[in-house]
């Protein structure tokens, strides 16, 4: 932050004032918002228009794309779990349009010719409007790039097995642990691809997509963060237009789950996501 840009450094230590009572956990910020304890929403608005006319009419800047970007994940992390304790906004579909809004950021910051490929499970990738999830007004990354690059700009691939085995955990913020995928259930697009022969597959929505017995939904398997093997269905298996969902479809007869690489610090350089943890 230039040291000549007075107001903005005052807007960004009210922000970290006001968010110092909760810094260990972001979870207690939405219980003082509930308990019309706290409200850092003026902080953070403040701080993104100063970043903001700070950059306006200058060139590009890794710099002040990084502290624009700071100021941005500050400004949606604070609606983000205001929305969690309200019943004015969904924190899915903030969620979702930060990361889409960050992806377009980047992509302008990298130039007109710039790609990007993007990893993420199918609930954000494969297109919301393919899903039971249109019925309560979310939206996903795969949508809402679609929408703002065009169909024939963007491929999204979705992933799935028959069964295996993954990463993930019980609750959220509990410790992952490796877990045994069940059978797909009958019926289910994980099934369907089973039953045609039980080998690897890389499928093509194109040439699937006169298929009759596609172009209705099919329970496809999500497995997220948090994941419970035991009771997976139904609940695990969303409703998918699957050749409208993805533009391909990578599916294994059984997963190994992955494990982390350890990757040592350097004394030098922060971790990639300081400050806000792993």
């Amino acid at each position: 932050m230039p040291p000549s840009e007075t107001g903005l450094r005052s807007a960004a230590q009210k922000v970290h004032r006001c968010f110092q009572p909760y810094s260990a956990d972001a979870q207690q910020y939405a219980e003082a918002v509930a308990n019309a304890e706290a409200n850092c929403g003026g902080e953070t608005n403040r701080l993104w228009n100063a970043v903001r006319k700070l950059s306006d009419g200058r060139p590009p800047d890794e710099t002040r794309f990084l502290m624009e970007q700071n100021a941005l994940v500050a400004l949606n992390a604070e609606r983000y779990y205001r929305a969690m304790v309200g019943f004015t906004e969904s924190s899915w579909n903030i969620r979702d349009r930060h990361m889409a809004q960050t992806l377009g950021r980047l992509l302008n910051f990298h130039g007109p010719q710039s790609k990007a490929i993007v990893w993420e499970h199918n609930t954000h990738v494969g297109d919301a409007r393919y899903t039971d999830m249109v019925r309560s007004g979310e939206v996903n990354v795969g949508q809402l790039v679609r929408k703002e690059y065009g169909e024939e700009n963007v491929f999204i691939v979705g992933f799935g097995s028959y069964g295996g085995s993954v990463i993930a955990s019980r609750a959220w913020g509990a410790p992952m642990q490796k877990m045994t995928v069940p059978p797909a259930v009958a019926g289910s697009w994980e099934h369907i691809l089973h039953q045609l022969g039980p080998t690897d597959k890389i499928i093509l929505s194109k040439d699937i997509r006169a298929e009759k017995g596609l172009k209705k939904p099919v329970g496809h398997r999500a497995i997220g963060v948090v994941y419970d093997p035991k009771s997976e269905h139904p609940g695990n298996y969303v409703p998918s237009v699957i050749p409208k969902r993805y533009d391909a479809f990578v599916y294994l007869e059984r997963t190994g789950a992955l494990h982390p690489i350890p990757i040592p610090l350097s004394a030098n350089e922060p971790p990639d996501l300081y400050p806000s943890g792993s």
